[in-house]
C-alpha cells in the first residue's frame, strides 16, 4: 500500500494542490516529528491532547502501527476500541505575503484516523515503549534497563493503524497579486529549523554523554 487517502472522509479537499499522496512523505514525517496531538471523544465532549508517540511500520496494525502511551489513569488512554485522530505538524517556515491574506505558513502535516486498539502482548507492549523512547532519542532503549512490573502496570499502550491518512505539504514564498507585488511591498519567507542545544548533565549524572545523545544532537547541528 503506497498512496495515501484510502477512504473518503481522508481525501484532501481544501487547497487540493498541497496535498501528497506517497506514503513514503507520511513515513519520513513521523521520522521527523517528536509530538503529536491525539483527538478523542471525552464525555464532555471533543478533547486533544499532545502526546509522545513511537512508529513501527512493520507492525500488526493495517498500513503500520502508531504507538501512544500514557497513565492507565488517564481518561483519554481508555480509548481502545473507539475512534480518534492523530495529527502531526512540522513547522517549516513563516510566509509573509504582501496582504494580511496572503500570509502563510511552510509546512508538513498529517491526519490519521483509525481505531484505538489497546497494546495487550508483553512483546509488542515493549516494543512499543521502545519505539516511543527511540522517537526521542534514537538508539536510547537499548541502553536502559528493562521497565519493572509495577512501571509496566501504570502504563497504558494505544496503537493506531496508519492506513487511514491524509498528508499536507506547503514549501517556498506567498502566493500574492499581482498588483500587490508591482507595489513594491517586501514579500519572503522565513525559514524555521528545530535546533538541539548542548546536552546538561543531571547533578548526580555520572560519565560522558551517552553516544546516542552526542549523536542527535550532532545531527541536529548538521541540518542547521
Amino acid at each position: 500500500m503506497d498512496t495515501l487517502e484510502p477512504t473518503d472522509r481522508s481525501t484532501v479537499r481544501r487547497n487540493r494542490k498541497r496535498a501528497v499522496t506517497d506514503r513514503a512523505v507520511l513515513h519520513a514525517l513521523l521520522a521527523d516529528a517528536l509530538l503529536v496531538h491525539v483527538g478523542v471523544a471525552s464525555p464532555h465532549g471533543p478533547l486533544v491532547l499532545p502526546s509522545a508517540f513511537g512508529v513501527d511500520l512493520d507492525g500488526p496494525d493495517d498500513g503500520g502501527s502508531l504507538y501512544l502511551h500514557g497513565s492507565v489513569a488517564s481518561p483519554w488512554l481508555r480509548a481502545a476500541g473507539q475512534p480518534v485522530c492523530v495529527t502531526v505538524t512540522e513547522l517549516d517556515g513563516l510566509v509573509a505575503g504582501r496582504s494580511g491574506f496572503h500570509h502563510s505558513m511552510n509546512y508538513r502535516s498529517a491526519v490519521v484516523l483509525g481505531t484505538a486498539r489497546d497494546v495487550t502482548d508483553v512483546g509488542e507492549r515493549d516494543r512499543a515503549l521502545d519505539a516511543i523512547v527511540d522517537q526521542m532519542i534514537p538508539g536510547r532503549s537499548a541502553t536502559l534497563r528493562p521497565s519493572t512490573r509495577k512501571e509496566l502496570a501504570a502504563t497504558a499502550v494505544l496503537a493506531v493503524p496508519l492506513r487511514e491518512a491524509s498528508v499536507k505539504v506547503r514549501s517556498g514564498g506567498p502566493n500574492d497579486e499581482p498588483e500587490d507585488v508591482a507595489a513594491g511591498i517586501w514579500g519572503g519567507h522565513v525559514p524555521v529549523r528545530r535546533v538541539l542545544g548542548d546536552p546538561v548533565p543531571d547533578s548526580d549524572a555520572h560519565g560522558d554523554v551517552p553516544a546516542e545523545v552526542r549523536a542527535l544532537v550532532q545531527a541536529s547541528v548538521q541540518a542547521r
